[in-house]
């Protein structure tokens, strides 16, 4: 695409900082690549949501399918709201209604530092994990029974379908095949769930033989995340449900350093995604330039790489990592700078 258009929702809380450093970063890699690049933000949260009581505005949809290429979201969540309506209706309204199924999480380790583990390099630690993103315990199919009472009954109903299985699986296997990717690792807990993942574990198998040059492997997710944190090497790419998905990619982000290295995609191939950081709003650290910008700015890259951009997109990993070796981060990450600095030292990289 020779001119991108992206709907940007700041969010709530730190959201809003380290979503203007990812703007930041996109405005110099466009101009140095003369590429032109339009950023439309949209205030929808929390402060939206107290002064009008609207969470997502009812046209929302499409007019951002009709008029962008992609949305750029910042965390969401906020005290003033206590039941977060306003994140749920956003963050899951545009995932549901979009229709976004895949959420792919890249994991790449930057510097040896930054990992828990000890004895890993980055070449250790660099594989993808694709999160099942619309299905799932995640469609709050549940109730209570005699709500308040000794005799209470809750449930929640873990949903999954035929089409929503295979399409999540089936875009694993093509992108380890598109990427040189060897190993592909399914994790459900067809033992215990014996049939929804029982489902998970006939349909892996069977689009696993359309991929012979593969190698397929079936683990359980109690399993995954013991080898996960002995030997994270072993794995390129995993896929899984939603809860798992959830659960196994934060362990995958401390393993590259925490969330606030981690970017994430929530993606309806050929159709308008969405592309968020995987950490909270954080509000107790709002405003104190000190929230780690670059699992924003590396979520900008992913959603360049994703439109056709992947020059600019490797310039915006490229100068990430390289202020991680300068050690221009901020503490969490092991360096002394705010979330303005650490972005302006990167987007100086890019220019």
């Amino acid at each position: 695409m020779s001119e991108l258009r992206i709907a940007v929702i700041p969010g709530d809380g730190i959201g809003v900082e380290v979503i203007a450093e990812a703007e930041r970063a996109l405005g110099a890699v466009a101009a140095s690549a003369g590429r032109k690049l339009a950023l439309t933000r949209f205030e929808w949260g929390a402060d939206h949501y107290l002064k009008t009581g609207v969470t997502l505005p009812a046209d929302a949809i499409p007019h951002l399918v009709g008029n962008f290429d992609a949305i750029l979201l910042g965390a969401m969540g906020d005290p003033r709201v206590p039941d977060n309506r306003h994140a749920a209706d956003i963050l899951l309204g545009l995932r549901f209604k979009l229709d976004l199924y895949v959420n792919y999480r890249p994991v790449k380790l930057f510097h040896e530092r930054l990992c828990p583990l000890k004895g890993q390099t980055p070449a250790q630690v660099d594989f993808a994990v694709f999160r099942e993103n619309t299905e799932g315990l995640y469609v709050m199919m549940g109730g209570h029974f005699k709500q308040g009472t000794p005799d209470e009954v809750a449930t929640e109903i873990d949903l999954n379908t035929r089409k929503g299985v295979e399409r999540i699986v089936r875009h694993a296997f093509a992108f380890a095949a598109e990427r040189g990717r060897k190993r592909v690792v399914m994790a459900d807990k067809s033992n215990v769930l014996v049939h929804a993942h029982e489902l998970w574990l006939r349909v892996f198998r069977e689009v696993a033989k359309e991929y012979p040059a593969i190698e397929a492997r079936h683990l359980y997710v109690d399993n995954l995340v013991l080898q996960m944190v002995r030997e994270p090497g072993q794995f390129e790419v995993i896929v899984t449900s939603n809860m798992f998905g959830d659960i196994v990619t934060d362990l995958a982000a401390g393993l590259q350093g925490g969330l606030g290295m981690a970017a994430s995609g929530n993606i309806h191939p050929g159709k308008l995604s969405l592309f968020e950081p995987v950490h909270g709003s954080s509000p107790p650290l709002a405003g104190k330039n000190v929230a780690n910008p670059m699992g924003a700015i590396l979520t900008a890259g992913l959603m360049l790489e994703h439109l056709g951009w992947r020059e600019e997109a490797a310039r915006i990993e490229a100068a990430c990592r390289a202020a991680v070796e300068a050690e221009e981060t901020t503490v969490d990450v092991g360096g002394r700078l705010g979330t303005r600095e650490v972005g302006a030292a990167i987007a100086a990289r890019l220019k």
